[in-house]
């Protein structure tokens, strides 16, 4: 990684552009500093500018205070009274989509890059902050920030690692950039909404996509291989809401695996970094609009969160389908068998205590009696809830009154995972 210099001139990703460095070229990636070493950290880029001293009050992981910016954000906290927000953060509607012409190369229909389209071909904004692959590494995350709209679509699909997404702020802003749109996961939206008062821009719209069990691009390909004897031919991949991993390839070929057949125990202890196994906000709270799949059933679920977000949804126009959203099957179990597998790892990957023998009629059960649609949805927020407590408790429990926002506890108490005394603040 190069170190990043105090000039504002613009490196464009066609290295014979000459460009005006009052209008970046498109796609553009400034050279970044080194990250500076913090505990906890996903590098969302803070501790690469000159704000790196903000990362103590921006960090998700150090102190977050949601209620606060929730109200900020949205005008409201969640509100207890409707249930679904204790799981999703606020919301004024949650619905079921798809783009009736898929986008090549999407992860699922291109709702989300199609959005950022739609800002810069309607002059909304002057840029875009997203990431798009690295160019030696197609599932390495690279932050751009993109100026025209045709190349928003070389930022479809998905990445796997960390990408410094905020360290591009400070050249945006040095580069005239005054209307800006983010596309970003929860660790770097919530860091953005602290320090959004002090940043400047004229307008600010946040496009959130739900991020869970992230790891570093070098831990991915491990994985990969673990999946398959044709690791560099793999194109796709998507853990799938149906309780199947799907695999595409090169020549075209694709591949389900069920999730009771992935290779977990092969993998090592620290897999995932403990700052994603303690996460506490899966749905991109902060966002004006989370642009999921979870509970999509094979379409995306997306959580329209404030007037911003309705106004983002609205670009889309009748190229979106919209239907209401879904929900089968019970969870409980579910959870609660997760849970007691990941106590019983002491710190590492959950185990699994199904027989062999029984687990190939359980992945096909599964996707039939399991937990669907927004039930699957309020289960993984359970779960991840239940992950921080537990790995926290275990790994760092000094950190547990300050980390751990209320309503992670509302998922958990009908699991037996109550605070003990100095877990929570009083």
């Amino acid at each position: 990684m190069t170190t990043q210099t105090s000039s504002p001139a613009v490196f464009s990703a066609d290295p014979d552009q000459a460009t005006d460095p009052s209008r970046p070229s498109s796609p553009w990636t400034p050279p970044l500093r080194e990250p500076l070493p913090r505990l906890l950290c996903t590098d969302c880029g803070l501790s690469r500018t000159d704000q790196e001293k903000a990362c103590g009050r921006a960090c998700q992981f150090i102190r977050p205070d949601y209620a606060t910016l929730e109200r900020r954000v949205h005008g409201r906290p969640r509100d207890p009274r409707r249930a679904d927000e204790v799981f999703f953060g606020p919301f004024r509607r949650m619905v079921r989509a798809a783009l009736k012409e898929p986008r090549p190369g999407a992860q699922w229909t291109g709702i989300t890059t199609r959005i950022g389209q739609r800002l810069l071909e309607t002059d909304a904004v002057d840029a875009v902050l997203c990431v798009t692959a690295d160019p030696d590494d197609r599932w390495r995350p690279r932050p751009v920030l993109v100026t025209r709209a045709e190349d928003m679509a070389a930022c479809r699909g998905m990445r796997m690692g960390y990408a410094p997404l905020l360290a591009l702020l400070q050249p945006a802003r040095e580069a005239g950039i005054r209307r800006l749109a983010v596309i970003g996961i929860p660790c770097q939206v919530h860091a953005l909404r602290v320090l959004e008062r002090d940043l400047g821009f004229e307008r600010l719209y946040v496009i959130g996509t739900p991020c869970s069990d992230n790891t570093t691009t070098e831990n991915f390909h491990t994985f990969l291989g673990l999946l398959t004897e044709r690791p560099a031919e793999v194109t796709y991949l998507e853990f799938r809401a149906d309780y199947c991993v799907e695999l595409r390839f090169t020549d075209g070929t694709t591949r389900l695996i069920p999730f009771l057949k992935l290779p977990i125990s092969k993998l090592p202890r620290d897999f995932f970094p403990l700052p994603c196994r303690t996460c506490v906000d899966y749905t991109n709270a902060l966002a004006d609009i989370t642009v999921g799949y979870l509970a999509g059933r094979g379409k995306q679920w997306l959580l329209v969160r404030n007037e911003r977000g309705e106004d983002l949804l609205g670009l889309l126009g009748d190229e979106v389908a919209v239907e209401p959203l879904t929900s089968a099957g019970h969870r409980t179990s579910s959870v609660q068998g997760f849970i007691t597998n990941t106590e019983r790892a002491a710190g590492g990957m959950p185990v699994r205590g199904m027989p062999n023998w029984l687990r190939p009629l359980m992945a096909v059960l599964m996707p039939r009696v399991g937990p669907r649609g927004l039930e699957i949805a309020r289960a993984r927020l359970e779960m991840k809830a239940a992950e921080t407590v537990i790995h926290l408790r275990r790994e760092q429990p000094l950190r547990m009154k300050a980390m751990i926002p209320p309503h992670v506890w509302t998922l958990v108490e009908p699991y037996g995972l109550t605070p003990k005394p100095g877990e929570r603040p009083e």
